[in-house]
């Protein structure tokens, strides 16, 4: 214990110094277009609108993906009377808040993890239960939600090897922070015996919230409009692509092109920002692009789409029907694939997906009366242009693909119902007054 309580005292005195360059610090993120000019503020803990009235339950999740896997959890929080916080830390996930927030609901960004930011937030906020999504580990947060005798709940824990790994070269200061935390409720039996290990008391398995997630919306008057533009061209997405992907793809869609001529490749950047430097080099290949966030779209004489908009995604998987999942082919740790396979995707990724290795493996089984696949692993573009080709070629293979994949995440459906019987003692309590 004395080594966790000199743990804590650097990272206090470490985050106590980064408060004083803290402004400098957000101006500069402000200036790369990562953070909301008009929220700063929100970063230093200062609330932007009053706390409502009654019991109030604060929700975090780090960003786009955490968020959604949190939607479902919080209608059910909302029907059982609760009001709503959801704090988030991207541009990104603000955005997706504003649209997927239920009534009443409310959005914050969530403030830097210095001693007199967290006590300004909290003071604020006054939560009558947090939630934490995943590995979100802050621990000065984490200490004052304890100090306050206020319940903190970790859903939808994981916890890779790598992080493992690292945590237990700190053994004493993980297993400080982690008894802090009332209960965790991890993903899979394997991430409750990391968590376990490193110090977790309590510790349950309930599944992956990002199953129960709802299929992202579409606005139908656009998937109409670019139905019609596109016609029966052969087409497919590479959906959250990260710098060092896009010269693969682009070299995939000329493999290709060879044999499909009319060939069109939507590219969506998962930081829209890159849309302009992806068009650059798209062009540097003599490949005819448009840009979505200029208002142009993909005509007859469009070889390479590139969707640098916000919150499309549902659009443009419903679109196409077969999806590479970037952040794979690069050492980023792979994207969320269920999204694409609620809507009844075919999906093919890279080598690198270790952020999400079990929801790859599980898409990987045979699923479905053909016993297919709904994903399948490619390590570069030769592999993927093959496989490309082969789904293009083969309309059967590509349906049973596609609906293996829609069957497999419908199968994990179920970890909203099993967190709200975890944490129903709290509801009765604070709902009695208690704690």
């Amino acid at each position: 214990m004395i080594l966790a309580g000199l743990g804590f005292f650097v990272w206090k005195l470490a985050t106590r110094a980064f408060g004083v360059v803290v402004t400098p610090y957000l101006w500069w993120r402000r200036s790369r277009g990562k953070e909301n000019p008009t929220r700063l503020y929100e970063r230093k803990g200062y609330a932007s609108i009053a706390r409502p009235e009654g019991k109030l339950v604060w929700l975090h999740g780090a960003s786009v993906g955490e968020a959604l896997s949190l939607m479902s959890l919080i209608d059910k929080l909302q029907l059982a009377g609760f009001r709503i916080l959801l704090t988030t830390g991207t541009l990104t996930s603000a955005v997706l808040a504003q649209k997927r927030l239920p009534p009443g609901a409310v959005h914050q960004f969530v403030p830097l993890d210095v001693p007199r930011y967290v006590k300004r937030f909290l003071n604020h906020w006054h939560p009558d239960l947090v939630i934490f999504a995943e590995s979100e580990i802050w621990p000065n947060f984490i200490s004052n939600i304890h100090r306050r005798n206020v319940p903190l709940i970790l859903v939808n824990a994981r916890l890779s090897q790598r992080s493992f790994d690292r945590w237990q070269k700190f053994p004493s200061l993980i297993a400080s922070i982690l008894s802090q935390i009332d209960m965790v409720l991890a993903q899979t039996a394997e991430d409750a015996a990391r968590l376990m290990q490193l110090g977790a008391a309590r510790v349950l398995v309930t599944g992956n919230l990002k199953f129960d997630a709802p299929a992202p919306p579409v606005a139908r008057e656009a998937l109409a409009e670019l139905t019609g533009l596109v016609g029966v061209r052969p087409l497919w997405v590479a959906a959250s692509t990260h710098p060092g992907e896009d010269e693969i793809l682009l070299n995939v869609h000329k493999i290709l092109a060879n044999r499909f001529a009319n060939l069109l490749t939507i590219i969506v950047p998962r930081h829209p920002e890159r849309g302009s430097s992806i068009q650059t080099l798209a062009q540097a290949q003599g490949l005819r692009t448009a840009v979505r966030s200029l208002g142009y779209h993909p005509k007859s004489d469009i070889l390479v789409y590139i969707a640098d908009t916000m919150g499309e995604l549902g659009l443009f998987y419903r679109l196409a029907g077969v999806v590479f999942m970037g952040g794979s082919l690069v050492a980023r740790g792979g994207q969320n694939p269920i999204e694409p396979a609620k809507l009844g995707c075919a999906i093919l990724f890279g080598p690198h997906v270790h952020n999400f290795t079990e929801v790859y493996a599980f898409l990987q089984e045979p699923h479905g009366p053909h016993k297919a696949n709904g994903a399948l692993q490619v390590n570069d573009a030769s592999e993927l242009a093959a496989a490309l080709t082969d789904l293009f070629s083969d309309g059967a293979k590509f349906r049973a693909m596609a609906r293996a994949a829609h069957e497999a995440v419908d199968e994990r459906v179920g970890a909203t119902q099993n967190i709200m019987r975890a944490i129903e003692p709290y509801i009765v309590q604070l709902h009695m007054g208690e704690r």
